[in-house]
């Protein structure tokens, strides 16, 4: 058996990590990483801690939904005691980013904003229709629940990523996150990605091609977290056979 280790299992994420945990066949929950402390039961052979050394012992392989701050934390105690790691943790700044790949070279590392099955096919399709529909305007819209703290989304701007990428061009040179006032006409090669905020909405996503007669529009719905805890335990049970190095869903899945 596979022993995962959730850190931050008091998270939206976290505690469905730990639900799921009970259906898998080759995986077992063997330690909850908490900063304060659970407030609702789980399986007793299960260690919760707020010792990350101890934390690290008890698993082979780590699950982080979590915040920038926290996942900071984590890279940095990986980096003096190597292990695979399964990251979803959106909103990461510069010096995050940099840190994530400095840990890759120590260690399998699987970093994806989403842990969706359906937004990896779906990056896929993107950077093909790109490539394809050559002089169409691109747009992504995102729609998540009035509670997320990061705009535009991590997913959002992975998408835009890769309709970028169909067409060789560099997001942060392209991509516009607002319009207001008179801007003039939108220029060839720009990518929008906005962003709205309301209700309890899980996750929507729609990439659009825009031409004049015809447009295309590609969209992803989760319907339940659980989609995204299910996304991160397949992708553990693939990383923990994995070298060192940074990996994404879309590897896990084959599809690169």
């Amino acid at each position: 058996m596979i022993k995962v280790g959730v850190y931050g299992g008091t998270g939206r994420v976290g505690k469905l990590l730990l639900q799921d945990l009970k259906t898998e066949d080759t995986l077992v929950l063997s330690a909850v990483y908490v900063r304060n402390s659970l407030d609702f039961a789980i399986d007793p052979s299960a260690l919760v801690t707020n010792d990350l050394d101890v934390f690290f012992k008890a698993c082979d392989v780590v699950i982080d939904f979590s915040l920038p701050d926290a996942t900071q934390a984590l890279l940095e105690k990986a980096m003096q005691n190597p292990k695979p790691l399964v990251i979803a943790t959106t909103g990461l700044e510069l010096h995050q980013a940099n840190l994530l790949k400095d840990a890759s070279e120590l260690m399998p590392i699987l970093y994806a904003t989403n842990m969706s099955l359906g937004v990896a096919v779906l990056s896929k399709l993107v950077e093909q229709a790109s490539k394809v529909l050559e002089g169409f305007d691109i747009e992504v819209v995102e729609m998540h629940h009035k509670h997320k703290k990061d705009a535009p989304s991590g997913t959002a701007l992975t998408l835009a990523e890769s309709a970028a990428k169909g067409r060789g061009l560099d997001l942060d040179k392209v991509r516009v996150s607002g319009r207001n006032g008179n801007i003039g006409e939108r220029t060839k090669d720009e990518i929008a990605v906005m962003a709205l905020r309301g209700g309890d909405i899980v996750g929507r996503h729609t990439v659009g091609f825009y031409n004049d007669g015809e447009f295309i529009e590609m969209n992803h719905t989760a319907t339940s977290r659980h989609t995204f805890s299910k996304g991160a335990l397949r992708a553990s049970k693939w990383l923990v056979s994995q070298e060192a190095g940074l990996y994404n869903i879309s590897d896990c899945l084959g599809l690169d």
